[in-house]
Parts: structure tokens; C-alpha cells; sequence
């Protein structure tokens, strides 16, 4: 079996960073997908929902859901950038996402890829998952770079975290927007 990867060679720096985001991209999501798909008993979909609702409640009690939201993804995030590593890391991330949103589903009595289409179609999944896929990208992307000891790979990779940041932010003040909307 071949595959043509003149569409790869034949691109532009530029373009071949694009390609690379795209098909981490897709990747996370279908590594989201599979996560949702694991089984969970009840009393471990509570559990996780119990947590995930605790932690709500509090930062909302403190009026810091906001601040909250951005510094937990934009932590994941910064983590996803580490060389080679982050890649792996974010997509065992994203995997436990997955499992989230199935645990979720579980305990407020709906199916699981009824979640998953409920997300899609909100800002906020957009906005985070091109964000984690910029960095996972970046992240292959700059332990080859570092390999062939082209430094000038950083200043994108600064570009990039800044780039992800200006996405969180706005998709964290989004989501408490929808978590306050929707209660």
C-alpha cells in the first residue's frame, strides 16, 4: 500500500504546518470519540460527575469560573507544548475527556454521542480543541526542529503558546457565559 505524500513535499512551511494542525485535529477528536465510547458503571459516572460539579459549584461560589477554566486548559495546554511528550500527554488528555463527557451523560440520562454533538456545536469545543491541536502540533514540530538545532523553531513556539492563550481566554469567558445561560 502507498500512500502519495507529494501533497506533503510539494507544500510550503506554511502549508505543511496547517496539514500538521488539521491532522492533529482530527486525531483529537476521534481520540475523544474513542474515550466517550469506554464504558462506565454508574457509580463511576457519578463519581466524576460528582467532582466535575463540586468544582463547578465552588469556583462559582467564589465568582473565579472564569479565571478557573482559562488556567486549568491553558495549563493542560502549555504541557501539550513540550516536545514530542506533549503530543502523547494531550491526547491521553483528551482521551479522559471523552470519558468525561460519557460520565456526564450517563448520570443526567442521556447517550453519550448526544453529548458529543452537544459540544461540537458550541464555540467553546472549537476554540479549545484547535488550540490543544495547535500545541500538540507545535510540539512535534519543535522536537524536530530542536533535533536539527534550528533554534529559530522558539519564536514560533511563542507565537503559538500566545496564539492558544488569546483562544482560551475567549473560550473560558464563553463557557461560563453558556454555564450561567444555561445554568
Amino acid at each position: 500500500m502507498n500512500f502519495d505524500l507529494s501533497f506533503w513535499k510539494n507544500a510550503s512551511q506554511r502549508r505543511k504546518r496547517i496539514y500538521s494542525i488539521v491532522f492533529v485535529f482530527l486525531a483529537a477528536i476521534l481520540v475523544t470519540v474513542v474515550g466517550s465510547m469506554i464504558p462506565l458503571s454508574s457509580s463511576d459516572a457519578y463519581t466524576i460527575g460528582q467532582s466535575l460539579n463540586a468544582t463547578l459549584n465552588e469556583n462559582r461560589a467564589n465568582n473565579t469560573l472564569t479565571q478557573y477554566i482559562f488556567i486549568n486548559n491553558f495549563s493542560i495546554c502549555l504541557l501539550m507544548f513540550i516536545p514530542a511528550a506533549g503530543a502523547a500527554l494531550g491526547m491521553f488528555v483528551l482521551f479522559n475527556t471523552g470519558i468525561a463527557l460519557s460520565a456526564i451523560a450517563t448520570t443526567q440520562g442521556f447517550p453519550t454521542y448526544i453529548g458529543l454533538l452537544s459540544l461540537v456545536v458550541t464555540p467553546i469545543f472549537w476554540l479549545e480543541f484547535i488550540a490543544y491541536s495547535i500545541a500538540m502540533a507545535e510540539s512535534i514540530w519543535l522536537f524536530r526542529r530542536l533535533t536539527q538545532k534550528r533554534w529559530r523553531e522558539l519564536k514560533w513556539t511563542a507565537f503559538f503558546i500566545g496564539s492558544c492563550a488569546g483562544l482560551l481566554v475567549i473560550g473560558s469567558i464563553i463557557e461560563v457565559w453558556i454555564i450561567t445561560v444555561l445554568g
